[in-house]
């Protein structure tokens, strides 16, 4: 894929249980307008971009608590045994590289994502707040892949393969 300017690079968690014996992943749904009525193709695994100087895995720890409100390390206290997932390339030359972790989420616990300012409505001079991320949630086999940005799910088929 040709790309103008340098190529952004994204780093993220993918949080994953094991419910009756089926495997299931935790992705966020993003915030803001664009996305309020997007359901399917949008979800994906908490992450954010890598700033120069920065260690990948430690833009994935710090991603998914700005975007969930919680720590890795409170979700799976066994973080520690990351599986590298390698890296996708999303529509538009973005590169996200992944790691996996088993954990859970609280049952009915909403997230705690931050936040990003923009002018809302379109040329209105009305500047509003929207959160980065607006709901996560764990979502079956069959279903994941149908929610998660196309790009993406070939974290989960890697995360599959692996397990």
């Amino acid at each position: 894929m040709l790309h103008d300017g340098p190529v952004k690079r994204s780093a993220g968690l993918l949080l994953f249980r094991r419910r009756k014996g089926d495997l299931e992943v935790f992705l966020v749904h993003p915030g803001g307008p664009f996305f309020a009525r997007k359901d399917e193709g949008v979800w994906s695994i908490p992450k954010g971009e890598i700033d120069p100087g920065e260690e990948p895995i430690d833009v994935a720890r710090r991603e998914f608590e700005e975007e969930t409100g919680r720590t890795a390390e409170a979700c799976a206290p066994g973080v520690g045994r990351l599986l590298h997932l390698g890296t996708v390339e999303q529509r538009g030359g973005k590169i996200v590289e992944a790691w996996a972790t088993e954990g859970d989420w609280p049952d009915g616990e909403p997230i705690h994502s931050n936040t990003f300012e923009m002018e809302w409505p379109p040329r209105s001079g009305r500047m509003q707040e929207f959160p980065e991320v607006d709901r996560g949630e764990f979502f079956p086999l069959a279903e994941d892949v149908k929610k998660i940005n196309p790009a993406q799910a070939e974290l989960i088929d890697r995360l599959r393969a692996l397990l």
